[in-house]
């Protein structure tokens, strides 16, 4: 059990580091922790701190070498990217964010941590984290699309061939770009009283396209005619994994959201070996729709609630 006098003492003479909104010139900085340490969540990915920060109030510093985010509007920090903090380190941290107004808790806690130091729970309330699990998939089998689980997917994108056989794709550049934030504002426009996660889902992707190539990102779109029925954006996440952070397909194309699945696979086929497919949070028609394509692993995080010492 750690002792508080000392520990209130340590946190006492320390200055804590100024928290600072994402800029386009931390994206080299944030890379290099992602490259040493290959975390295995989206949330990490620059682009998506970029692109997300207005609605989730990011910010970050750099904490005893360690990457430290905050999301300010669940009060939650994640866990600090770089070496492993012992659990009486977190509870030094935890009084420091504490002592200048900042929740004292953390996510994103990975189960190898939870295992690795069991004793945390010493000193934190552990809570799972179901409706933020990160779906991963192997690249090939998204190709391949063999076994029962994903015949009825192959259905589909044979359909859609035989539907629209001068379908055609193309990698986002150029004016495409500003097709696809067109074609998403539409998608948004369907919905007459759009949920407040669409809404923000929106400002995430129109920042993505602002910034397009200074965040790194890739993307494919299709078009049938001339027409845009569907696009995905992506960068890489790891050194084994891209992020598919965007993708929208028109509904009244039957297929469509299987086949820019599918032609996204093809595209990464030789660069990475597994796609992250970031999380359902909770919505149980996205939680099917992910489930059916057989994912290799679900990435579950957790939570830690620091419990103050009397």
């Amino acid at each position: 059990m750690y002792r508080p006098e000392t520990v209130l003492h340590l946190h006492q003479k320390t200055q804590f580091p100024k928290f600072n909104r994402f800029e386009l010139t931390d994206k080299e900085l944030i890379y290099a922790y992602v490259k040493r340490f290959n975390p295995e969540s989206c949330e990490y990915n620059f682009s998506n701190l970029f692109a997300w920060q207005d609605v989730y109030d990011l910010s970050f510093t750099l904490y005893q070498g360690r990457l430290l985010i905050y999301d300010g509007v669940s009060q939650c920090s994640f866990m600090p990217l770089g070496n492993d903090f012992y659990p009486e380190e977190l509870v030094v941290l935890a009084l420091q964010l504490k002592r200048i107004g900042i929740e004292p808790s953390f996510g994103l806690i990975p189960s190898d941590y939870l295992k690795k130091y069991p004793d945390i729970e010493t000193y934190f309330m552990v809570r799972e984290e179901p409706d933020f699990a990160e779906y991963l998939y192997e690249v090939k089998s998204l190709c391949d699309l063999t076994g029962e689980k994903l015949h009825k997917k192959k259905n589909l994108i044979s359909q859609f061939k035989r539907s629209y056989p001068d379908y055609q794709v193309h990698t986002i550049k150029g004016e495409l770009k500003a097709q696809c934030l067109l074609f998403s504002k539409g998608i948004l426009n369907i919905h007459k009283a759009a949920s407040d996660d669409l809404v923000q889902e929106f400002c995430a992707i129109e920042t993505s396209f602002r910034y397009f190539e200074e965040l790194g990102l890739e993307g494919l779109a299709i078009t049938v005619g001339g027409k845009l029925i569907a696009f995905s954006v992506f960068s890489r996440l790891n050194a084994s994994t891209y992020d598919i952070q965007f993708e929208k397909a028109d509904a009244g194309f039957k297929g469509a959201a299987q086949v820019i699945n599918h032609e996204t696979a093809i595209f990464l086929r030789d660069i990475c070996q597994y796609v992250n497919r970031e999380q359902d949070l909770g919505i149980k028609g996205l939680r099917q729709a992910k489930m059916s394509y057989d994912p290799v692993k679900l990435i579950t995080s957790y939570s830690l609630d620091f419990i103050p010492s009397n």
